[in-house]
């Protein structure tokens, strides 16, 4: 409760602070004018365009439901890599074997390529939501780990030392020392696995399920409908934003405050 009321107290703060990112947003909105000037409405749609068919497909009751359905299937998917990569990499970066042992499997795990866990998960799974959510899983579970890894690898040693010396409990050990270095390596692994988990899903839908946006996505192309194409991009990555700069950012922010104190 009192890191939501913190949260709440210094989101005017931190909005304000975002003029950075506005500028870039805006930046990036001239850029995709500029490319439908030169390239044209099939290949570029203007951002105009795409707002207009956005503000269409929102209002429609189906719209909403492909996006709540690739919302669903991101977030179990994010969710489960996130418990699984957290818990097994800070227990592998508190023992240099299985430290040594997990090298290899992460290799293996980020060298796959997405649509080869796609073609997997549809021999195992078929066109279902289990497609979607393990892709996801499979692809944010290495980007999880290696930042707990990394988090719990590089604790400095005089704080371990100082915690033995005053004699702390295993569990005060854990919670005052350990988890406060260790949250500032998972949530940038967090943030970039919640972006992978859109970006992962979507493809899946594309080419494994007849519903979500990746599934709208594929409808669009098939008539050649650059706009509606784009509106559901930025559908998309808006939610994304959303999720991001409004709910994970400030939250981060306020769990390191401790750096400044």
């Amino acid at each position: 409760m009192n890191l939501l009321r913190l949260w709440l107290r210094d989101l005017p703060a931190y909005l304000w602070s975002g003029w950075g990112a506005i500028s870039s947003l805006f930046l990036l909105l001239a850029l995709w004018q500029w490319g439908n000037q030169v390239y044209g409405d099939l290949v570029f749609p203007a951002p105009l365009d795409a707002f207009i068919v956005l503000k269409k497909l929102l209002l429609t009751e189906q719209a909403r439901t492909e996006l709540l359905t690739t919302g669903w299937r991101a977030f179990a998917g994010f969710i489960i890599s996130i418990i699984i990569g957290s818990v097994l990499g800070i227990t592998a970066g508190l023992s240099v074997t299985a430290s040594i042992m997990s090298r290899p499997i992460v290799t293996v795990l980020v060298g796959m390529p997405p649509i080869a866990w796609i073609v997997l998960a549809l021999l195992w799974f078929g066109a279902t939501d289990m497609t979607p959510i393990f892709t996801v899983t499979v692809a944010c579970f290495p980007i999880v780990f290696v930042g707990a890894l990394q988090g719990a690898r590089t604790l400095d040693g005089s704080l371990k030392d100082m915690a033995r010396a005053f004699k702390l409990p295993p569990y005060m050990i854990f919670l005052d020392v350990y988890l406060p270095h260790i949250i500032s390596y998972l949530f940038p692994a967090w943030i970039s696995a919640l972006g992978m988990s859109w970006k992962i899903v979507v493809m899946a839908e594309l080419l494994a399920t007849s519903d979500g946006v990746g599934a709208a996505l594929a409808v669009s192309r098939s008539h050649l409908d650059t706009s509606a194409t784009m509106a559901w991009i930025v559908a998309v990555v808006g939610l994304l934003l959303i999720i991001e700069y409004l709910l994970l950012e400030p939250v981060k922010r306020q769990i390191e405050r401790w750096r400044n104190e």
